[in-house]
């Protein structure tokens, strides 16, 4: 349904660092992109990053996140774990979720104050 989503980052540099962290756990990595724009995913670029002049600010209220799918629980986990070191903030350990049985996710902030999440369902 969704070929590919773009979120604008205030320092595009910080936030490449930050997503080559993070995403890497996840089988993710950068696979092309410009000056001002990097395209991660694992065959094809689903999620970019884009310098923006005005990147739209982050509101915890909003409900607004993005989610990455994990193929294991040590993903999820290895995903939390990196994305700290690489300077996200936590926004919620790994775990297991009561949104249905099985769901086991963790949850960050990006540098650029979006929430990211990255889960595992009880097959995986």
């Amino acid at each position: 349904m969704i070929d590919h989503v773009s979120f604008g980052v205030a320092d595009l540099d910080a936030s490449r660092r930050f997503y080559d962290a993070a995403l890497a756990p996840l089988g993710y990595r950068y696979l092309r992109g410009s000056a001002t724009t990097a395209g991660y995913g694992d065959d094809d670029a689903a999620f970019w990053i884009v310098a923006a002049q005005r990147p739209v600010p982050p509101d915890p209220a909003s409900g607004l996140h993005v989610c990455f799918r994990a193929p294991s629980r040590k993903a999820v986990e290895a995903f939390h774990a990196a994305a700290l070191a690489a300077g996200g903030r936590d926004n919620g350990a790994p775990g297991e979720r009561d949104y249905e049985p099985g769901y086991y996710a963790a949850f960050v902030i990006d540098p650029d104050g979006y929430r990211i999440e990255a889960y595992c369902g009880p097959a995986e």
